[in-house]
């Protein structure tokens, strides 16, 4: 699909392929704004969808934002432009993330586009278990070329480091399932309907492993009303990990881009993936969950990968909600 024009209906496209990108807690902590002078969408942070709690410094929403800035780019590739995207471009409005030009029609689409374009609408996270079959080493590779891509870097742990990666998990998870602070904010994102459209839906949730060797996040900790029943998980779970070589906010917008990126190209190869981000929401155990015989990095992300079904969607703000005005 080529067009050139910026009007209501490529807006609109642009707009709801970014609403479809992952955030915390699908928090959706995201506004947008068209400059028609410079034909710039801007990307701005929706910060009274913050959730302070499990993200005192907002990198998680800069990884989220990141992550809808990745899908931007590529409906507007699908769309016909080469877009412009800057990030942070302007240090005296430190909520204006990202901007993205569209003012120049593209020669030929980045291989791939149509594919990538595609699976946004197929990506979903998963919380419920995986089969046991491995995901085959090429497509891991492609994951990996897709975080190098974006100057990140996805590393493939082995049985011990994920061991290891596991059991800070748990930790993180005892921790936000007892510290009050953390399990009331989380619970507050639980929707038994979509109602606001923003959030965990009570039909989302899934169960823990029955094992408790993986640790998935428990949204309906001290609720057992709202608890599935147990469920076997892989045996063998496949961990990546997603790294940046600094940490300031451009890596973690950097951080965010490169995770759809991974998490689209999964989609592309019928590969699913769960975010178990528990453990980056406690500084010392973040630290500490950086792997030793790697050359120094921060890790932004644990992703687990595997197969499975496609996952429920979680619902949307539609376009127009967050197309506008500055928060």
């Amino acid at each position: 699909m080529t067009t050139h024009t910026l009007d209501a209906a490529a807006l609109e496209k642009l707009v709801s392929a970014a609403v479809a990108a992952p955030s915390i807690h699908n928090s959706q902590p995201w506004r947008f704004r068209l400059r028609p002078e410079t034909s710039t969408l801007e990307v701005r942070a929706a910060r009274e969808r913050a959730v302070p709690a499990a993200d005192p410094r907002g990198r998680a929403m800069h990884i989220s934002v990141g992550a809808a800035v990745l899908n931007l780019r590529v409906a507007a590739r699908h769309l016909g432009w080469a877009p412009d995207v800057r990030l942070l471009p302007d240090p005296a409005e430190p909520d204006l993330f990202a901007a993205i030009g569209l003012d120049t029609p593209a020669t030929a689409s980045p291989p791939g586009t149509e594919e990538l374009y595609e699976a946004i609408w197929h990506r979903h996270s998963v919380r419920t278990p995986f089969t046991d079959e491995p995901v085959p080493p090429v497509v891991l590779g492609h994951l990996v070329s897709a975080a190098r891509a974006e100057d990140t870097t996805l590393h493939l742990p082995d049985h011990e480091e994920t061991a290891r990666l596991l059991h800070l998990t748990a930790e993180a998870e005892r921790r936000n399932t007892t510290d009050a602070v953390q399990r009331t904010e989380s619970r507050t994102w639980i929707r038994s309907a979509n109602v606001p459209p923003y959030g965990i839906p009570t039909s989302a949730l899934g169960p823990q492993d029955r094992t408790g060797h993986l640790p998935v996040r428990d949204f309906a900790a001290i609720r057992p009303a709202e608890h599935q029943a147990p469920a076997a998980f892989e045996h063998d779970p496949r961990l990546a990990v997603l790294t940046t070589d600094h940490d300031t906010p451009t890596d973690w917008l950097r951080a965010g881009i490169a995770l759809e990126h991974v998490l689209l190209e999964a989609t592309v190869h019928a590969v699913r993936a769960s975010l178990l981000h528990q453990a980056m929401e406690w500084p010392e155990l973040r630290w500490v969950a950086r792997d030793p015989h790697q050359r120094p990095g921060h890790v932004q992300m644990l992703i687990r990968l595997g197969y499975g079904p496609e996952g429920a969607p979680t619902p949307r703000l539609a376009a127009r909600d967050v197309l506008g005005g500055e928060a």
